[in-house]
């Protein structure tokens, strides 16, 4: 009996976003990465084109992070060289490399803008692939800090954030004068995802230099609320609202790994099993339903968690 699938025709599609730049281009890195583009739901690519596939970031810090030792067994030896700690995120496999500048926090090392500039310049020496990079979540610190580095880096095409609804003009007029493009979030609200994007917008900062982080939640801690925001998102795209039509940046590895699940010692749970495959678990699977939910871009912490992101995604999209 043969089987008639019902099939939505979409008016729009999501915005495509172009990470990086080459020497001819004007920057220094070995290739681009696109995004985004997709003219369906995830995945259904009887429905219409998916485009270009999710990509999977590994995190490097500029200081060495309180991570439990699951997390820092796979860096050993690197963890305070952030050069070759982005090495061996290339290595494990990373589509690009997510480096967060925790040390410029006042309680962690009130780092100088022109040291977090130093960080920067490290890794792009250290590396080919594009860069995205986030301040350390200080907002008077984070403007002087990204402003530098998006001045020291013009031409590179960075994906620099955060943008907030209340801390966005510094950013992004930085953005727009150096070439790079501007990571905009907002708390888990459809209304100012899109309000912010607006903004950003009437500064002139086009469209496809826009990715929005919706907030997530870790598995089990409220990621069925984000879900929700983000599939609201992406069907605004598909009906054309071109104020919500940019990829979706998701920051998994840093929800994931502070859920007491993925944290706990088998002494204190040990009904719980291995605490190395349950954490790396944790992450995948948040990272697996985020896909679902349209996330173009995944920031993960362990290679394990990544290279079965990375599986999930090849099967996710073969036609």
């Amino acid at each position: 009996m043969a089987v008639n699938l019902v099939k939505e025709k979409y008016s729009s599609k999501v915005g495509e976003l172009v990470l990086g730049a080459t020497k001819e281009e004007g920057g220094t890195r070995s290739h681009t990465v696109t995004v985004g583009g997709d003219a369906t739901l995830p995945f259904l690519h009887f429905e219409g084109e998916v485009k270009n596939r999710p990509i999977v970031a590994l995190e490097v810090q500029d200081i060495v992070p309180a991570w439990n030792d699951v997390l820092k067994k796979p860096f050993e030896g690197v963890m305070d060289k952030p050069g070759d700690w982005a090495k061996k995120c290339v290595e494990y496999g990373a589509d690009v490399i997510y480096l967060k500048l925790d040390g410029a926090h006042p309680d962690r090392g009130d780092k100088s803008k022109e040291d977090c500039v130093a960080v920067v310049k490290e890794v792009l020496e250290a590396v080919g692939v594009p860069l995205i990079v986030v301040g350390c979540g200080v907002e008077e610190k984070d403007n002087d800090v990204l402003t530098a580095i998006a001045e020291a880096t013009t031409g590179e095409n960075l994906l620099i954030g955060l943008a907030e609804e209340e801390n966005y003009k510094s950013l992004t007029a930085a953005c727009m004068v150096h070439k790079h493009s501007i990571i905009a979030r907002s708390p888990l609200d459809i209304n100012i995802c899109k309000q912010l994007n607006i903004l950003i917008n009437e500064m002139n900062l086009p469209l496809n230099r826009i990715a929005i982080d919706p907030m997530i939640g870790g598995l089990g801690y409220g990621i069925e609320y984000a879900y929700s925001i983000m599939e609201r998102a992406r069907l605004g795209s598909l009906q054309n609202d071109k104020m919500l039509a940019m990829p979706m940046i998701c920051t998994v590895g840093y929800e994931a790994w502070r859920a007491k699940e993925a944290n706990a010692s088998e002494e204190e749970f040990p009904q719980w099993g291995d605490l190395e495959t349950r954490g790396i678990a944790w992450e995948a699977m948040t990272a697996a339903s985020l896909l679902q939910a349209g996330a173009s871009i995944l920031l993960l912490r362990h290679p394990e968690s990544l290279a079965k992101v990375k599986k999930n995604i090849d099967e996710l999209m073969n036609k």
